[in-house]
This record gives structure tokens, sequence and C-alpha cells, in this order.
């Protein structure tokens, strides 16, 4: 009776982090645990010193956001790669995976790019459907790519290096752009127009405070200089200064509180989903449900390959039912005691997770991608579900390559650390 009343209280939109912490107090109560045990794991998880890392960085995201940094990702692209076979939609796949990287919030690219590149990709010739499909699509590309919060907060609840991390996610992003992009120029209108060099020239002048962003990230955690926390304050600093004093898109006393209110309630949501949830999964460890789940799949799974197959189905119908923050929170805790018995990698394992949720985002028919995009686009959802098929199929071929071939992203770990 009491679990019928939470779900009902799920069901009724009651927030996340409410039903979780409801349902941990309760089982605390019924296991005759002290529940004082949940407070125990939020203050565990809030003296991480990594855990800084979310919040500056998420607050880097929403001040890109609020200027002009999308029209002038997007004008670079478009002037650098128009000239080229499928250059158009292959400038979009940049734009929107660096701008994703940046912000770590999928919907806000849809967002803040769709206006522009929507009608862009019309005028080119290409058709309606693979314009939806591509940009509702694209939107969570750059979940893989540094300075990605949801690497960061995998890294954080699996308790991984994010340093790797972020080096391991390089290769899959980039196959997965690299498979779209050769779907789009099959769909490239015959004509190619020539690249316009003084405008390419005007457009890279035009971001050129931008465009290093992703290299002093990587160049100063990778050489050395400073710690994935002390990038996110350099971002933070580096972001303001630009916005607020090269591009004048940002007023300091107008703009900076309002964004830094809207930023701080995301991450207020994302660290009480943590607190509560790890509170939670304490329990279910405690209980030995993982455990129980272990030896219950053993029955019927014998090897890695047969897991992840069963991981990966698991993980889309997850993608597309539940925000990707609160994935990483509830489930990732979950399934690493399971992954680690068949001795899958964890930096292996985090990006694979990570490409099941991007692809989730936009897989019919719940993904929330698919009705932002309705939203944005004014379009009916069902025309969403045909629109992105083609994109679903190809990205999960991409999948299947990252998962079944773990080279793809430990490669370059292993090279740096050789």
């Amino acid at each position: 009776m009491i679990a019928f009343g939470i779900i009902l209280l799920a069901l009724l939109g009651v927030p996340l982090f409410a039903i979780i912490g409801l349902s941990a107090l309760l089982s605390f109560y019924n296991a005759e645990i002290d529940s004082a045990a949940i407070f125990v794991e939020l203050y565990r998880v809030a003296s991480n010193p990594t855990l800084i890392a979310i919040p500056l960085f998420t607050f880097s995201g929403f001040i890109l956001a609020h200027g002009k940094t999308p029209e002038r990702l997007t004008r670079i692209s478009q002037s650098i790669l128009r000239g080229a076979p499928g250059g158009i939609p292959l400038a979009i796949l940049m734009a929107c995976a660096f701008f994703t990287a940046l912000t770590g919030a999928s919907g806000v690219t849809i967002i803040a790019l769709g206006g522009l590149l929507y009608p862009l990709l019309l005028k080119e010739k290409y058709g309606e459907n693979f314009s939806l499909g591509l940009i509702t699509s694209s939107g969570s590309l750059g979940l893989l790519f540094p300075p990605s919060l949801p690497l960061i907060l995998y890294g954080l609840v699996a308790q991984v290096s994010v340093d790797k991390l972020f080096i391991a996610g390089i290769f899959p992003g980039l196959l997965m752009i690299l498979i779209v992009s050769a779907f789009a120029i099959s769909q490239s209108p015959q004509y190619r127009q020539s690249i316009n060099w003084p405008e390419a020239k005007s457009a890279l002048i035009e971001a050129i405070w931008e465009l290093p962003l992703p290299f002093i990230v990587l160049g100063g955690i990778y050489g050395g200089f400073f710690t994935v926390t002390e990038a996110a304050s350099v971002t933070v600093v580096y972001v303001i200064l630009i916005q607020a004093f090269i591009y004048k898109d940002l007023d300091m006393m107008q703009d900076l509180p309002g964004l830094m209110k809207e930023s701080m309630v995301l991450v207020g949501t994302i660290l009480i989903i943590l607190g509560t949830a790890m509170g939670f999964t304490n329990y279910l460890v405690d209980e030995q449900i993982p455990m129980t789940i272990l030896e219950t799949m053993k029955q019927y799974i014998h090897d890695p390959l047969t897991f992840l197959m069963v991981l990966n189905v698991f993980l889309l119908i997850v993608g597309c039912t539940m925000d990707i923050f609160s994935a990483i929170i509830v489930v990732v805790p979950l399934i690493i005691p399971i992954a680690q018995s068949f001795d899958i990698n964890m930096v292996h394992l985090g990006i694979i997770f990570l490409t099941n949720l991007e692809i989730g985002y936009s897989t019919p028919p719940v993904g929330i991608n698919l009705f932002i995009a309705s939203t944005r686009f004014n379009k009916p959802v069902i025309k969403l579900y045909k629109a992105v098929l083609p994109f679903l199929g190809l990205r999960l071929i991409g999948l299947i390559l990252i998962t079944y071939i773990p080279g793809i992203s430990l490669f370059l770990i292993e090279w740096i650390s050789d």
C-alpha cells in the first residue's frame, strides 16, 4: 500500500528528490536503521572537492547561453564548412556539440540554436524531416565532450577520475559526429557553394575569444596547471570577462545575479537528488539488493558481451524516461557492482552509460528532446518521431561500436599514460 502511494505521488508530479527521499526514509524506518544515514551521505557528497566543479561549469554554461555565443559558433562553423559536401549539417553538428559540452544541457541547445539552424537547413534545400531530425538529435551530441556536466557527475557518483572521463569521451563523441555526417553527405543537395574566405576570416576573428575555451580547460588539466575544480573556476572568470567586457553581451549588474540564481536552482536540484539517492542507495546496498540482482542475472547472463547488450537496452529506456542527472544518480550505483563482476572498465562503462542516455533524449515515444523540439518548431510530436528515426538508427550503430570496442574510449587514456 505504501509503495502504491509513492508511485501515485510520482505520477502526480511530486519532485523526484521528494520521492527518493521518502522511499529512503520509509525503508530505513522499516529496517530500524537511523534515518540520519541519509544526511550523513548528503554531507559526504557535499564534502567531495570535485563537487564544486558542477555549479561553476553550470554557471559558465548559463552565461554563454545568455549571450550571442550560439550565433558566433553557428557563423564560424557555417562559413568554414559551407563548401564541403554536407558542410552545413556538419557545421550544425559541430556547433551543437560545442555548445552542449559547454552548457551541459541538451534541451538548451535546441532552444538556443534551433531558431538559427532550422531555417538555414531549409534554405540550403535540405528536407524538412531531415532538418528536424538533425537538430533534435544533435542537441545531445556534446554530452561526451569536456567539460560536460554529466561526465563530472558520473565521475563523482562512480568515484572515477573525471580527468580520465574527459579524455575518454573525445573519440566516442567524434565517432558519433562522423557517423551522422556521413548520412548528411548522402542527403546533401547536388550544388555546393564555394567558401567565402573573407566571411570565414571575419567569423574566426569574432569568435576568437570563445574558441580557445575547451583547450584552456583540457590543456590546463592535462598540462598539470590546475585541477578539474580549478579549471571550472578559471572557466567562470574567463567567460564573465569575455562576455561582459569584450563582447559586452552581459551586463554585470543586471544579468549576472539572475543567471546565478537560475543556474544555482538547477545545481540545487541536482545536489538534493544526489544526496537522497545516495542515501537510498546505501540502504539498497545494506539490504544486498544489487547482489540479489547480480545473482539473478548470472542465471541468464554468463558473459560480459551479453551483459552489455542487456545494459544498453535498459539504459535506452532509462534515457528516454528520466533526465540525465537523475539517471546517473539513481542508476549508476546499482549497476556498478554488476559491471565490476564482469570486469567492465569503469571509465568505459561511463562512456557507454552517457552514450545511451544522450541517445535516449531523442528516442520515441517519450524522449524529452522530442517534446522540446516539437514546442520549439511548432510541429506535432508524431512528426518528430518520424524525423529522428534515421538518426536514431545511426547513433545506435555508434553505440554498438563504442560498447564492444573498448579501445575507442580507452585508447587515448592508455596513450597518454604511456
